[in-house]
């Protein structure tokens, strides 16, 4: 599940999800479905270091779901550089997986890939296809 303001978070989540081997992908914008057995949200971090209320709104009903937050920020906002994933992680008890300066990286993209792939057999069949750990050092032109 995503949270995207300028576009830097969609892009990083539809490449991640690629990477992945087609993990679907959803807006918290879009009044999803409620996720399955548990998700990843990436969002962004509004303003000095707050939650946005999209965000916060789709948590209230869906929090239950959630199993780690990747935030992207910039860092010229210093120590509240992505900021917003702190908050939610500490608030609901799940670990910080990424905080990205903007639209991330492609060694980000690696990073949360390998947690993803590093979570319990029952959860992470859902989420990350038998390939992840050949593709996550992949080139994809234009995402890097």
């Amino acid at each position: 599940m995503f949270d995207s303001l300028t576009g830097n978070v969609r892009r990083f989540a539809t490449a991640l999800a690629r990477e992945a081997g087609g993990l679907p992908v959803g807006s918290v914008r879009d009044a999803p479905p409620a996720p399955g057995e548990g998700f990843l949200l990436l969002t962004y971090t509004f303003g000095s270091g707050q939650v946005p209320d999209s965000t916060a709104a789709f948590l209230r009903e869906h929090g239950a779901g959630l199993r780690g937050v990747v935030s992207s920020g910039s860092y010229h906002w210093g120590e509240n550089f992505g900021r917003a994933g702190d908050r939610i992680a500490a608030q609901f008890g799940v670990p910080l997986v990424a905080r990205l300066n903007k639209g991330g990286t492609a060694a980000d993209r690696a990073a949360v890939l390998a947690w993803l792939a590093g979570q319990g057999k029952e959860s992470s069949a859902a989420w990350v296809s038998p390939v992840v750990a050949e593709r996550t050092n992949e080139w994809i032109p234009g995402l890097n």
